[in-house]
């Protein structure tokens, strides 16, 4: 109800007319996230130009004008990692999405450079799953778990190629954060994952 009653009031997200508005106002309020990608770097830790390359190679594509509104409101979304109370952010990301490369080796190298600079705060964690491993519980997907105040129920929010889905059911919740769980029980640690990508940055400059 409290959710409810706040999404009256309009966010500074609404004037970008984003397809996926619902989820940012939930990430607003969010005081953890736990986000798996399997492909591509999470929304959070992106940058222009990775966002930008990502954009340019979507079908439907966007016009040159359409693309920057997207990124303005992806890099004022990544505000509330340096806020005042910023909310816990993990994220586990298959090594797959490291060696893509979006953009070229510069936009990657650059990419890399901010994981590392943003996984140094107290607040995130960043953990890499390693080609090494293998198979692992989360291989074709993508997901954020975004756990809300005052004992709100959480949502997991999934994507897919034609569009998102939310699960507010306490099975799919519980369901999703045991995959989690064992996501970054298999992952590397956060120290041995920033030595991984920071090697991969060097590599991207190295040509």
């Amino acid at each position: 109800m409290k959710l409810a009653e706040e999404g009256k009031q309009p966010g500074w997200w609404q004037s970008y007319e984003l397809a996926y508005d619902k989820y940012v106002g939930l990430e607003e309020d969010a005081v953890i996230i736990s986000g798996f990608q399997s492909s591509v770097v999470h929304g959070l830790l992106q940058t222009g130009d990775y966002a930008r390359a990502g954009h340019e190679g979507a079908m439907p594509r966007l016009r040159p004008d359409q693309i920057e509104k997207q990124i303005e409101a992806k890099l004022t979304r990544q505000r509330i990692l340096t806020r005042d109370n910023p909310p816990r952010l993990t994220v586990v990301l298959d090594e797959a999405a490291l060696h893509r490369m979006v953009g070229g080796r510069q936009v990657m190298a650059a990419q890399l450079d901010k994981i590392l600079v943003m996984s140094a705060r107290p607040n995130i964690v960043v953990r890499v799953l390693s080609f090494e491993h293998g198979a692992h519980p989360a291989l074709e997907s993508n997901f954020t778990i975004l756990e809300l105040p005052n004992q709100t129920p959480g949502i997991v929010y999934v994507e897919g190629l034609m569009g998102a889905t939310y699960l507010e059911q306490t099975k799919d919740l519980e369901g999703y954060n045991d995959i989690f769980n064992e996501l970054q029980s298999i992952a590397l640690s956060p120290a041995d994952s920033a030595d991984l990508i920071a090697d991969l940055g060097r590599s991207f400059r190295a040509v």
